[in-house]
């Protein structure tokens, strides 16, 4: 067995009478870049705290290369973890702050220093090796704490909203790095976000959290493809899905009194939720009533704000549509581009 699979198994976590985890089961690969996405208070960051042995469970067991290490304290589990905060120590050089972690377990000076050569040269951060984390930007102070994760060569990396403290045209470039960097090292990473276009980008496999419980597990292709509940159809995409109340009888769809066709044919009428992605959206002479409300130019991009019914329904486009504020107008979209799911449950259908 390869290093690095990481297996959890009926994970449930309790804070006194509130319950963050309710019987998580996920199974993690050796190599892959795999991460934990979801709103604020979903469980995710607790989920990362148990596989690196900061948070004890309620149930369950935690599996590291088929080994239970459900009771292992966190240095004996072979993980890193790179925080937010990046928890540098301000008053040690950035070599030190690298090369502490092998100073911790014995590791020769010569071998230290080797070392920390080689993890802040994979960084790009070898010239700042003589400096205090004080005299360094947010993001080269993030490149020290990512080297001093990568110089023991753990079997498991964490990282937890690990970018989420840099501007935007840091956190980019430093999204493409770090994806090159984990497919250099090889090791298995499991990342923390609740930015899910850093999700999309990242990920060989994403775990959708929903209320401390996982909503969905797939390819970033399959989780925005073919979302399996309203709420996941709701968190990814940027905008989001559209979420329209439906009445599905037949081979139609009624929607804010129009009918227009369905993907496929139901036995008894039902009442569904309706999902469009906005870029399917398409303004025609036909469609369900709608009345614009407002239009966003971002340069490549145009987001088309409309009300339909009682909902507030978005159109993205490659340039700003020929309509303006207060026009009414029809909108369109292809059966292939609905999703349907059960007005009750939310789950698709």
């Amino acid at each position: 067995m390869s290093k690095g699979s990481v297996r959890l198994e009926g994970i449930v976590k309790r804070h006194g009478v509130t319950t963050v985890l309710h019987g998580v089961d996920l199974a993690i690969e050796p190599g892959e870049f795999f991460v934990l996405l979801g709103p604020s208070g979903s469980g995710k960051t607790t989920t990362l705290r148990i596989l690196a042995g900061l948070e004890a469970v309620s149930e369950g067991r935690v599996l590291m290369d088929g080994a239970d290490v459900t009771l292992q304290e966190p240095g004996e589990r072979d993980v890193a973890m790179v925080f937010q905060s990046y928890a540098l120590y301000p008053h040690m050089t950035v070599a030190q702050n690298i090369g502490f972690p092998l100073k911790m377990v014995g590791t020769t000076p010569a071998e230290v220093r080797r070392a920390v050569a080689d993890a802040a040269a994979k960084v790009d951060i070898g010239h700042l090796l003589t400096r205090t984390p004080g005299q360094l930007s947010g993001g080269q102070q993030q490149r020290v704490a990512l080297a001093r994760a990568i110089v023991r060569q753990p079997r498991l990396f964490l990282l937890d909203e690990p970018l989420s403290n840099l501007d935007a045209k840091l956190r980019l470039e430093t999204r493409l790095e770090l994806r090159a960097l984990q497919r250099s090292l090889g090791a298995t990473t499991v990342y923390v976000t609740h930015d899910q276009e850093e999700a999309m980008t990242l990920a060989d496999r994403i775990a959708v959290f929903m209320d401390g419980r996982i909503a969905q597990v797939g390819t970033p292709r399959e989780v925005f493809a073919q979302p399996r509940t309203v709420d996941v159809a709701a968190f990814i995409g940027t905008p989001p899905m559209n979420l329209l109340p439906a009445r599905w009888e037949g081979t139609t769809l009624a929607i804010a009194g129009e009918r227009v066709p369905a993907p496929a044919a139901t036995g008894a009428p039902r009442d569904v939720t309706v999902g469009v992605r906005p870029g399917d959206l398409r303004i025609g002479a036909s469609g369900i009533p709608a009345r614009v409300e407002r239009i966003e130019d971002l340069g490549d991009t145009a987001i088309t704000s409309f009300t339909a019914g009682t909902r507030l329904v978005k159109q993205k486009t490659e340039r700003v549509p020929d309509v303006r504020e207060g026009d009414s107008v029809r909108l369109a979209f292809g059966p292939e581009a609905t999703h349907i799911f059960d007005r009750a449950t939310g789950a698709r259908l």
